[in-house]
């Protein structure tokens, strides 16, 4: 049997290429068009303006969506959710749905795993399965998308930021590995007559590839850059992040020099505080001298600890401390809040667990 046809995977223009192969006017696409990403239509028998011998031939030979839950958590103070899916050929991705007081912001992976090996992330540790397609990111978004539709129909009185308000491309994998099928799934998000996402409202998050943070700057697109530094030496980065041993700071540094350069856009930079690691004042030190006189934001994160690192998050007191220093030299820092703890909402950590269990169980089980 042929593979179905996955539409998250075509283009309006690839649409309506299929439709006139199968007799179609060009007016048919743009209906489905509308109703994937702006009615978010779950299922061809929601296309009820489409003829029904074209919704029977399109439920025969196409797909919404690929992506299967496998396991979904809760937070504690029910304000994270964390899915586990599971695509056809097996690879699995998580994708997190994070609220705030005033925003909704959906986590989402760009590959299915990861290959960059930074120690003390769960994803990394369980290695690269393969790359996503541009249609299975945008299906992580309109997965969450749906369901909080529906929940806000539901209520009696519907919350406006219920809605999905930011979408951070910091789950399983690195982007600019998968660079092609990245910005195609940016382009389809933000497209005004499909999901229409405001570009301004989504940042990407690199581990470092300078290559593609130059291309990235290209890119006639307002989408947020946010670099993950963990350490302001070479020796130091190289252990926690090994593509620095590839893309060392004196070439890291310079790309996104050129970055803001060019697009005149603040850079965000990722830092895990890992105790008696990266949380000392030489390295708050080192990091201030890196950053200083960049448009930039330091964004301080306590380690999401992992069974396959031995390190653990930063104390308070030696949190204050990194801080202190960052401050006095005029580096803009923020304390970010780690959302999830209790259901492993880090990149990777649940399929980690699941496959953990999984291995664990009696053959026959």
């Amino acid at each position: 049997m042929d593979t179905p046809i996955a539409l998250p995977d075509l283009s309006l223009d690839e649409l309506q290429n299929l439709f006139a192969a199968w007799g179609e006017p060009a007016y048919r696409a743009k209906q489905v068009w509308s109703r994937l990403y702006q009615k978010l239509a779950a299922s061809f028998d929601e296309m009820s303006e489409l003829p029904k011998a074209l919704r029977q031939r399109m439920a025969a030979e196409s797909v919404i969506g690929r992506l299967a839950p496998v396991v979904e958590q809760r937070s504690s103070d029910k304000q994270t959710r964390k899915v586990l899916f599971a695509l056809p050929d097996g690879a699995q991705v998580e994708s997190v749905l994070m609220g705030y007081e005033r925003r909704r912001t959906t986590c989402i992976s760009t590959q299915a795993g990861c290959g960059m090996g930074c120690s003390f992330c769960a994803t990394g540790q369980g290695g690269l399965q393969r790359n996503l397609t541009a249609g299975e990111i945008v299906e992580q978004v309109l997965f969450f998308a749906r369901e909080i539709l529906v929940s806000n129909l539901q209520s009696p009185i519907p919350n406006p930021y219920s809605l999905i308000t930011n979408i951070v491309f910091m789950g399983m994998g690195e982007p600019f590995a998968n660079y092609d099928q990245f910005m195609t799934a940016v382009r389809r998000l933000n497209d005004p007559d499909g999901f229409n996402f405001g570009a301004r409202r989504m940042t990407v998050s690199t581990v470092g590839l300078a290559p593609g943070i130059k291309r990235f700057a290209s890119e006639d697109m307002q989408v947020n850059l946010a670099v993950s530094l963990h350490a302001a030496t070479d020796e130091l980065r190289s252990q926690l992040v090994p593509i620095n041993k590839r893309y060392p700071l004196s070439a890291l540094m310079p790309a996104v020099h050129e970055y803001i350069e060019q697009t005149h856009r603040r850079v965000s930079f990722e830092w895990a505080l890992i105790e008696g690691v990266n949380d000392m004042p030489e390295q708050a030190r080192a990091l201030a001298r890196l950053v200083r006189g960049m448009l930039c934001h330091v964004n301080l994160i306590p380690l999401n600890p992992t069974s396959g690192y031995a390190g653990a998050a930063s104390t308070r007191e030696r949190i204050a401390a990194f801080r202190s220093v960052l401050e006095s030299a005029g580096i803009p820092n923020t304390l970010r809040l780690r959302r999830g703890i209790d259901i492993q909402a880090g990149c990777g950590q649940l399929r980690q667990r699941v496959k953990s269990s999984a291995s664990n169980e009696p053959v026959g089980s």
